[in-house]
């Protein structure tokens, strides 16, 4: 479980952006239940660090903190600094990966990650408009411009500005377990997990829909998750041929009903591996499912993990005050 992080700022980040990793880790929420990190901000050079407005921040930390951080967040740096970055940060974010740190970017701070020579080989994104710059400069990147963010091992690249916050969700998922993140994102207001990305691609345990026509079947869809549910039923329900409502779906939620429908599946069987002890029959069947079988296969597809290694890391994660 992660512990210790350390957000780098550099002059001229962003203040949005950098906002974003101080509420998602450097708040006390230890009165839901969700441990406290040891969250500090460092910089290359303590004291006043420029932002991108007309401001500055005070800077106490230099870099030496986030050589021993579980977690170091790289924010945004500015266009000139693409091609010029640190190398002090440089040297941080490779010797963060070489010791196995989770390392977590916001929008432009892709760049700096990608300079160290770390994402050669691997997938990774940045914000839409700086996709095409990144892929330029780093050919050896497969910079995906669709998506919110990308994990490759412990190193996560989000995309442009509230994508950075879609990011710290899902490593507080992996480290804390579903139903911490979830508590979290509610005190931010803000979906567990959205559906989409830059073109929409994660999905939404909570629905947030732009047709309210939808919202009622929606919400079938989730008190029914255990039947074998079928576009065509489902469009009956919403009064819509099959077709149409597929298309209105895709347009309100970014996937296809299907692929939405097996995502809250998984995310229904996080929750019950977490908070109950029901077996994996149990589970499989009111997740809808069918077998544990079929259960095992798409946990792991989607997660990485079995649902067992899953419970055994989480299940307590509803008790963590305690």
């Amino acid at each position: 479980m992660i512990r210790t992080v350390a957000c780098v700022v550099q002059p001229g980040f962003a203040p949005f952006e950098f906002g974003l990793a101080c509420e998602a880790f450097g708040l006390d929420r230890s009165d839901d239940g969700i441990p406290n990190f040891d969250f500090r901000i460092v910089t290359p050079d303590p004291g006043a660090v420029p932002s991108n407005l007309a401001f500055s921040i005070n800077v106490d930390h230099d870099l030496a903190f986030a050589d021993e951080a579980d977690v170091v967040v790289i924010t945004p740096i500015p266009r000139e600094a693409w091609g010029n970055v640190d190398p002090r940060v440089i040297d941080v974010i490779r010797r963060a990966v070489e010791r196995g740190a989770w390392v977590l970017t916001v929008c432009s701070g892709s760049f700096a990650v990608a300079a160290s020579g770390v994402l050669s080989g691997r997938r990774a994104t940045t914000h839409w408009r700086y996709a095409e710059t990144m892929a330029s400069m780093y050919p050896d990147i497969e910079v995906d411009p669709n998506v919110l963010y990308v994990q490759s091992d412990r190193i996560i690249t989000s995309a442009g500005t509230a994508a950075g916050l879609d990011a710290c969700l899902h490593l507080l998922r992996i480290e804390l377990g579903a139903e911490a993140a979830n508590t979290i994102a509610r005190r931010m207001v803000v979906p567990p997990q959205r559906d989409g990305g830059q073109a929409q691609f994660i999905a939404a345990p909570l629905p947030v829909s732009t047709s309210l026509s939808l919202t009622p079947v929606t919400d079938w869809m989730l008190e029914n998750l255990r039947l074998d549910l079928s576009v065509d039923q489902l469009a009956a329900k919403a009064h819509m041929s099959p077709r149409t409502f597929a298309r209105r779906f895709k347009a309100d939620y970014g996937t296809t009903p299907g692929a939405w429908l097996g995502r809250q599946r998984i995310l229904h069987a996080q929750r019950l591996l977490e908070q109950t002890d029901l077996g994996l029959d149990a589970i499989a069947y009111e997740c809808g499912f069918g077998s544990a079988a079929v259960l095992r296969q798409n946990f792991s597809r989607v997660l990485g993990t079995t649902p067992t290694a899953y419970r055994s890391r989480f299940a307590c994660a509803t008790d963590m005050a305690s």
